[in-house]
């Protein structure tokens, strides 16, 4: 065993495939879909053994920063680096950072490895002797991709075929295939030479960034640039906006690796999937002797080879099969699991109608750098959410135009600041707090604070908040407290 490896964590995606559970505000990385972790956290726990990792830098966006940060703490796995990109750039530029900032912190002969944060895997010793021969393969000078043993002929991945044995059970990568049409994806799997494209990548740092100079010059400069400039903030760091938004928006795949003669793949038989559809939910899934895949509030009667899920509302199916039913707090999708690859169609239409737009961009649910609240009721002139405020976290000190604000403690105990006042309330203990009033709301406990908060007054939108000390370095017109 060499060098410790560096993982390099990419969380900045937003699609909405999974919908209704993933939407713009909460991908599918950040969700709890079969269990009780995200695969985001699944992720980090992949590369949690100290003797085999340095701690990993996470890439994502400004919007997700904090659930990263909280949910690598619920996790209980530190991180080197909260990476922010200023704008979508795709993977070149946004791993052509990653190593830059690698190399400076690490050293330039260190191996980086490249993770989704999105995929399911199973973690296994199989998994684990391919992340080994990867690493001895990198080690060697190679640019390596783990190539997925395909089990059928799937049209939602790109393919790799399979050059000369370079020993170790390694192979170099003759070419690249785009996603194929049903027919050629046949072929392809009969072909036994192929490999999915999965995306996941083991890089030595050093030849990396030479074949970024080689291949991509102007993505490598805009890196460079972009993490000389880099900006602290809290625990985060920003890569400079101007330097990065001069990247070309191209993918690692057409950058460097179908062009560099250094590329090769490990033959990979573990279990792995994008969950890329319901469909990719459903067989990744533990399936009762129907066929069925269920999570959550859910009961089946004369139903097969379908997949249920419901965490909020309890959701009976009675004599249907093949079928995908997801509830979320405040939609339901129906459709055939076949179909479930298409859901892109019905996003897009929901989010071409003004009064369906929100389904698409957040759920009731929304999480801030504190914890974050639940929607539960609105009316004219009133509205009621459940806060949750994470241990040794505060609200900003804050005043409203427009509203007051009743709590109730319904878990744990707060620390409320009303004016020049501060007091502890406690379960079943409520405190009124008057428009116009300075206040703060903050959990000096050990366990999560839950209260519930009904709003009343004239104008209830989130940009009705005047924040005069915000620890998270937020403005007062950036919504929700």
């Amino acid at each position: 065993m060499g060098e410790r490896i560096v993982p390099v964590i990419m969380a900045g995606g937003k699609g909405t495939r999974l919908w209704p559970l993933s939407r713009a505000a909460a991908p599918k990385q950040f969700l709890e879909f079969l269990g009780e972790a995200t695969l985001f956290q699944k992720t980090l726990q992949r590369v949690s053994a100290t003797e085999l990792y340095e701690p990993p830098i996470v890439v994502t966006n400004a919007d997700f920063r904090f659930m990263v940060a909280e949910q690598a703490r619920t996790a209980g796995v530190a991180l080197s680096s909260i990476l922010l990109e200023p704008v979508a750039r795709n993977t070149a530029p946004a791993l052509a950072a990653a190593a830059t900032l690698v190399a400076r912190r690490f050293g330039e002969g260190a191996i980086m490895q490249v993770l989704a944060s999105d995929h399911e895997i199973k973690a296994d010793r199989v998994y684990f002797d391919c992340v080994e021969k990867a690493r001895r393969a990198a080690a060697a000078g190679r640019l390596v991709t783990f190539g997925i043993t395909p089990t059928e002929p799937a049209t939602g991945y790109g393919y790799i075929e399979l050059g000369e044995a370079l020993g170790d059970g390694v192979h170099a990568v003759k070419r690249f295939v785009e996603k194929p049409d049903q027919a050629r994806a046949e072929e392809l799997l009969a072909a036994g030479n192929y490999l999915w494209n999965s995306g996941l990548f083991m890089l030595p740092v050093a030849v990396f960034l030479r074949e970024l100079r080689q291949y991509a010059p102007e993505v490598l400069e805009s890196a460079v640039a972009a993490i000389d400039n880099l900006k602290g903030d809290l625990d985060f760091e920003r890569l400079d906006a101007e330097s990065f938004a001069a990247a070309p928006n191209i993918s690692i795949d057409y950058a460097i690796f179908e062009k560099t003669p250094i590329a090769a793949v490990v033959p990979s038989p573990f279990a792995w999937s994008d969950l890329g559809s319901w469909d990719s939910v459903w067989k990744q899934g533990d399936r009762d002797d129907k066929g069925n895949v269920t999570d959550g509030k859910v009961t089946l009667i004369g139903t097969e080879n379908s997949l249920v899920l419901s965490k909020h509302i309890h959701v009976a199916v009675q004599g249907l099969a093949d079928l995908a039913v997801i509830a979320s707090e405040d939609a339901v999708y129906v459709g055939r699991i076949e179909d479930s690859q298409d859901v892109g169609r019905l996003v897009k239409q929901l989010a071409a109608e003004k009064s369906t737009v929100h389904l698409t961009e957040t759920h009731r649910t929304s999480y801030r750098p504190w914890g974050g609240f639940t929607s539960m009721l609105e009316g004219e002139r009133f509205q009621v959410k459940r806060l949750f405020v994470t241990p040794g976290k505060r609200l900003s000190l804050q005043r409203h135009h427009h509203r007051s604000e009743h709590w109730v403690v319904v878990r744990g105990t707060a620390e409320v600041t009303i004016g020049e006042r501060t007091m502890p309330v406690r379960e079943n203990e409520s405190v009124y707090i008057p428009q116009g009033e300075i206040h703060r709301l903050a959990n000096p406990g050990k366990i999560t604070l839950e209260l519930i908060e009904v709003q009343t007054g004239s104008y209830l939108g989130e940009d009705d908040i005047i924040r005069l000390e915000d620890e998270f370095g937020r403005e007062s017109e950036v919504p929700q407290a």
